[in-house]
């Protein structure tokens, strides 16, 4: 039986946070000081990582495996984990949304060991708008990552940008343009309230209305549509007439719940219906009891079927999770 909600929709893509740390500090995600991590023990092991995503495959219904952070590559067993599961049957596709920094160091392994393809955050050309933004001076290195990934033969190398007043808001034409002349799939993503210092602001955030009126002025997009885009959280263009594509995910004026098929499993192992859920279902207790892969599933089951119909985004009133981005993966 698979992951099926009240509404109807079947969760088939797992996204899996293997770490709540991070080695930037992204205005729009965490402090400067950083966070309390994770204590060690807390963390899922990578026994109990691959255990639960080869319930998910084998008994729950999933075929995709999205690997986030905080930052994944900070993982020690990262390489060994993708392996295991790329050896399950059925074989799921598997990705990683990463910073990048230390991408260009890893990214054969990684491919070697089965990892499909990466999605690497970035949202400025700009060094020094860089640094002002992640608070470190590593600009250089996401930008070697994604040329080794490219390299590798992990693709389609996606590129997430977040555009955000003050620092960047001018640069989607400029960062579209260097997207098609390096292969890169870029995609735009409206700034989320998923920072700790709950500092977002909708009033000030620039939308997807935005980006596209942005785009226009340099470029013919022409959209694929929603048969093209199926459960997608990104709406897809055509960029003068293709073959590159240019996406944007409007969580915030465009929600997209209605056809959500994600679960989500933080590094602590708790599941989470929705990255701005407020409520999780403890996974970790259950194994560490001793429970059997049926009843592992029959949790995990269960925490789906309580799905709520949307995030709340579209809610003026609209409260913050309780724990940041960094915390239960992107």
């Amino acid at each position: 039986m698979k992951l099926v909600d009240t509404y109807g929709r079947v969760a088939t893509d797992l996204r899996v946070s293997l770490t709540d740390r991070c080695n930037l500090r992204c205005t729009y995600c965490m402090p400067e000081e950083g966070l309390q991590w994770l204590a060690k023990p807390d963390l899922l092991t990578d026994d109990e990582i691959v255990r639960l995503i080869r319930v998910a495959v084998t008994t729950l219904g999933v075929d995709e495996v999205r690997f986030t952070g905080g930052e994944p590559l900070l993982r020690p067993g990262l390489t060994g984990i993708v392996q295991r599961v790329a050896e399950l049957d059925p074989r799921p596709e598997m990705s990683l949304t990463t910073n990048g920094i230390g991408l260009g160091r890893i990214a054969p392994a990684l491919k070697e060991a089965g990892l499909d393809r990466v999605n690497v955050s970035l949202d400025t050309l700009r060094p020094e708008v860089f640094k002002a933004l992640t608070r470190r001076d590593r600009h250089h290195d996401v930008l070697a990552g994604l040329a080794a990934a490219r390299d590798a033969g992990l693709t389609p190398v996606k590129v997430n940008a977040v555009l955000m007043p003050g620092f960047n808001e001018d640069e989607a034409p400029d960062l579209l343009a260097w997207a098609v002349e390096n292969d890169y799939e870029l995609r735009f993503i409206e700034q989320m309230p998923l920072d700790a210092q709950h500092g977002w602001k909708r009033d000030g955030m620039v939308t997807a209305g935005d980006i596209l009126t942005s785009l226009r002025t340099r470029f013919a997009l022409t959209p694929e549509g929603d048969t093209a885009r199926g459960s997608a959280p990104a709406e897809r263009w055509l960029v003068d007439g293709g073959p590159h594509r240019v996406g944007v995910i409007a969580s915030v004026t465009r929600p997209f719940c209605a056809a959500c098929d994600r679960t989500r499993l933080t590094a602590d192992g708790q599941v989470r219906t929705c990255l701005f859920a407020t409520e999780e279902t403890d996974l970790r207790g259950a194994l560490r009891s001793g429970a059997p892969d049926e009843e592992i599933a029959r949790i995990w089951r269960t925490a789906m079927w309580g799905k709520k119909a949307g995030s709340g985004l579209d809610d003026p009133t609209f409260l913050q999770p309780a724990r940041p981005m960094s915390a239960i993966g992107g």
